[in-house]
């Protein structure tokens, strides 16, 4: 399952009050990026929510893809994001934390932190396979990416 999978709506009762109609909690599934993401759902929310929903729209929906929300930008967008603020140095509460001050969306800190995990292991295997095809350059650039993962 893909960390955007595990990435939930703050206040999502709140939010779905103020719509009228219910969503899924999940901020990536396909129902709340129609209902929420809509011209008509925005305009519905209140000014602090209306807020971080077009932040996050800007940052993350923004594509010229054809089936644009669905076409799966959004969520390697938002992996980009993850990935930065750990090479900011932050951990996976302190992810949680700045992912809900910036868009209010919410993850567990163990699921981030099997996501990173989860990479870093990806990157040790690539880095093997760097080595066994003598690419040192390449074994030395995925080395540094995982230094800066794992932290």
């Amino acid at each position: 399952m893909a960390i955007t999978d595990k990435i939930y709506v703050k206040n999502h009762r709140q939010l779905a009050s103020q719509l009228d109609t219910s969503f899924p909690k999940s901020a990536f599934s396909g129902a709340t990026l129609d209902i929420l993401f809509s011209g008509d759902g925005i305009a519905k929310l209140d000014d602090a929510s209306r807020d971080r929903v077009l932040e996050f729209a800007e940052d993350f929906l923004d594509c010229d893809c054809q089936s644009n929300p669905h076409c799966g930008c959004p969520e390697r967008k938002f992996i980009a994001y993850l990935l930065e603020l750990r090479a900011q140095g932050l951990g996976p509460d302190a992810i949680v934390d700045v992912m809900g001050d910036d868009y209010m969306v919410y993850a567990y800190p163990g699921d981030v932190l099997s996501f990173l995990d989860s990479g870093v292991r990806t990157l040790e295997a690539a880095e093997q396979l760097a080595d066994v095809d003598g690419r040192d350059e390449a074994e030395a650039e995925i080395r540094r990416k995982r230094s800066e993962l794992s932290g």
